[in-house]
């Protein structure tokens, strides 16, 4: 239970120096990612303003529907698209990648590169 909890701590450690350095603008928002054990979260951050301008994830009922019965990383190639999808409706087609500390492999890879096969440039 220990080592889980300082695990985290230390990711959440790590996002903190990301932060100082990945900035979100109008024009070039910050694609933020959160995973859980489960779920996986993706949102568009402008940070001058401090408003979430596109987002996805996979409980959003569409995205639940065809996450069903694949892995994760697949979903999560599925939530990046669909963000990306958003974007564009939102009129944002470049943005900056924020990690927030995870490793970039797995399901944070698979919707890095689910976004950027949707059109969003990062």
């Amino acid at each position: 239970m220990i080592k889980k909890a300082v695990k985290n701590k230390i990711r959440k450690d790590r996002h903190k120096r990301i932060r100082n350095k990945v900035q979100g603008t109008p024009e070039r928002p910050r694609l933020n990612v959160f995973r859980s054990n489960k779920q996986i979260y993706a949102q568009l951050i402008d940070d001058q303003q401090g408003v979430t301008l596109a987002s996805a994830s996979s409980i959003d009922k569409e995205i639940k529907a065809q996450c069903e019965g694949i892995t994760k990383s697949e979903a999560a190639k599925i939530v990046g698209a669909q963000v990306a999808k958003n974007a564009k409706e939102a009129g944002i087609t470049k943005c900056v990648f924020d990690r927030a500390g995870y490793v970039y492999q797995g399901r944070v890879q698979s919707l890095a590169d689910g976004a950027r096969e949707a059109g969003l440039e990062f």
